[in-house]
């Protein structure tokens, strides 16, 4: 045994010298004829904790998102050879597998359309090639199930490094989605300028996303299959409705019947109300008493989902404690964000920000942030506020985000009670 983990250890420290190597610009041809035997030897679990070990030797991400294809070159003979899990429909992976089939033939199809637009540039052929993109869009939320539920239940067993990766590459192919749609939309632009800068958009963003269908089959599914638990795939599939499903109508199949229901979190009721008088008045004993009152644990939650504002709370400790299940909220939440780091919880584009906000507020530097966007046609406003307690300690971050599209409206007055 002992010469197995001592040969496994050796092998993963030439691999993480192939792919130094490569980064330092060394020829991939060389590396990779240096390396064919241990390459042939790589698992992808082997290739996902190599990618990890560099993030955390210091290597920063977006060099490994730039070189992530290269590396996934170097192996794709190793991985190549693996043979897929087998699923059943209604599995999450088995969602994702479906999704990433159909989307390769909407790839295919909107290639042709391209193509036939470059002929022919016609308004109606642009239409065509217009709704294919955005049909091509809506696998939005392939991407959104990964960053919010698989994402985090990878964390939670410490495999970060090509999650930070992978959203990093989703980013990059959402901008190309939105600059075709504008630019096909513009009509003020001549149709060939108009085909000919969606040609130059389409080409590196259909790679992209071709690639990511390749690591998610050969390294994501593999490693998220070998880590998570059967109860971790089950709330992820509780959750996944949230964000909905691109392409496909999940199967039901799995879980078997009644699996899910027993895996729903049980309720756990601490202090049943007792009813003692208090001031001629009555109260319950499992009253919270706060500096201007007091309120049950259950007033407390129906007024923070009652609120028309989001609200998500982060600790002392950069972990995700709270948000709050408002009817609708603005950016989207699940219970897999419970427990994750804040810093998880952002693209990495803008990550940076977070933190150095967070940071400042720790530092005490200042106790509030705030940002406004245009987004869906709405006006958003976020802030962020440093929660201190009573001697000034920092405990936590609190976001708040509303919807201020119809408040910007308001002019003159309207009294109480006028209709």
């Amino acid at each position: 045994m002992s010469e197995f983990i001592n040969n496994q250890t050796l092998r993963k420290e030439k691999l993480k010298e192939a792919l130094r190597q490569i980064h330092a610009g060394k020829p991939y041809e060389e590396v990779k004829a240096a390396f064919a035997e241990m390459l042939r030897e790589a698992s992808a679990g082997e290739i996902a904790e190599i990618e990890q070990a560099l993030i955390a030797d210091g290597l920063p991400v977006n060099d490994i998102q730039y070189l992530c294809d290269v590396h996934v070159a170097m192996f794709r003979e190793s991985l190549d050879r693996q043979q897929p899990a087998e699923m059943t429909p209604g599995h999450p992976v088995y969602t994702f597998r479906a999704e990433n089939e159909l989307v390769t033939l909407q790839l295919n199809e909107t290639r042709q359309l391209l193509q036939k637009s470059v002929i022919d540039a016609g308004e109606e052929n642009l239409a065509k090639l217009l709704a294919a993109i955005n049909k091509l869009a809506e696998f939005e939320k392939h991407y959104l199930r990964k960053e919010n539920l698989l994402f985090p239940y990878l964390e939670k067993y410490g495999f970060s490094g090509p999650s930070a990766v992978m959203w990093g590459i989703h980013d990059d192919i959402r901008k190309a989605w939105k600059a075709m749609i504008k630019t096909l939309q513009d009509q003020s632009t001549a149709s060939r300028s108009r085909t000919a800068e969606t040609a130059k958009l389409f080409n590196p963003m259909e790679n992209a996303m071709r690639e990511m269908i390749y690591k998610e089959e050969n390294i994501l599914f593999p490693n998220a299959l070998e880590r998570l638990t059967e109860a971790d795939w089950r709330s992820i599939h509780a959750q996944e409705a949230d964000f909905g499903f691109s392409y496909v109508t999940r199967g039901t199949d799995w879980p078997a019947a009644g699996a899910e229901e027993s895996q729903k979190p049980v309720e756990v009721k601490l202090n049943q109300p007792v009813e003692v008088k208090k001031e001629e008045r009555t109260v319950s004993m499992s009253d919270f008493p706060l500096s201007t009152g007091d309120l049950t644990l259950s007033q407390i939650n129906l007024m923070l989902k009652t609120l028309p504002v989001d609200i998500t709370f982060v600790d002392e400790n950069d972990t995700v404690r709270y948000f709050s299940e408002t009817p609708e909220r603005i950016f989207k939440r699940t219970p897999a964000i419970i427990g994750r780091k804040v810093q998880n919880c952002h693209p990495p584009a803008s990550v940076d920000k977070v933190v150095r906000i967070v940071e400042d507020f720790r530092a005490g530097k200042r106790d509030t942030a705030e940002f406004w966007i245009q987004m869906g046609g709405k006006f958003i406003h976020i802030q962020y506020y440093a929660m201190r307690d009573e001697a000034g300690n920092y405990r936590g971050t609190l976001e708040v985000s509303q919807d201020l599209t119809e408040l910007r409206k308001l002019e003159g007055e309207r009294r109480l009670l006028e209709e």
